[in-house]
């Protein structure tokens, strides 16, 4: 399995077959997933890129984090597992609390 990089910083007008080419520079590019909004499906500004191996992930990391690309000083590095969140959304449950007034009658 390859080094997935996170790549942020991004314009807004890059698409995945850019962001794909550029990095096919530093070595296999296995799979690129620019984020977007789920709503306007725009650009959020940052993408995963998976490279073939740790090496070619270094040497993109090396090349590309901190240089221009679409007007955009690039930042690139090893992504981070991503982390659990509990499920839900936060909403809790059930009515509202009537504390000791119980009941109301009209």
């Amino acid at each position: 399995m390859g080094t997935r990089l996170y790549i942020g910083n991004l314009s807004f007008n890059t698409s995945e077959s850019d962001l794909s080419a550029l990095f096919a520079q530093a070595g296999s590019v296995v799979n690129c997933s620019l984020i977007t909004d789920k709503f306007t499906g725009k650009s959020r500004g940052f993408a995963f890129v998976e490279m073939g191996s740790q090496d070619e992930a270094n040497k993109a990391i090396a090349q590309f984090h901190g240089t221009d690309f679409e007007g955009r000083a690039l930042t690139v590095s090893e992504a981070k597992p991503r982390e659990e969140r509990p499920a839900g959304g936060g909403f809790g449950g059930g009515g509202r609390d009537r504390g000791d007034r119980g009941p109301r009658s009209y």
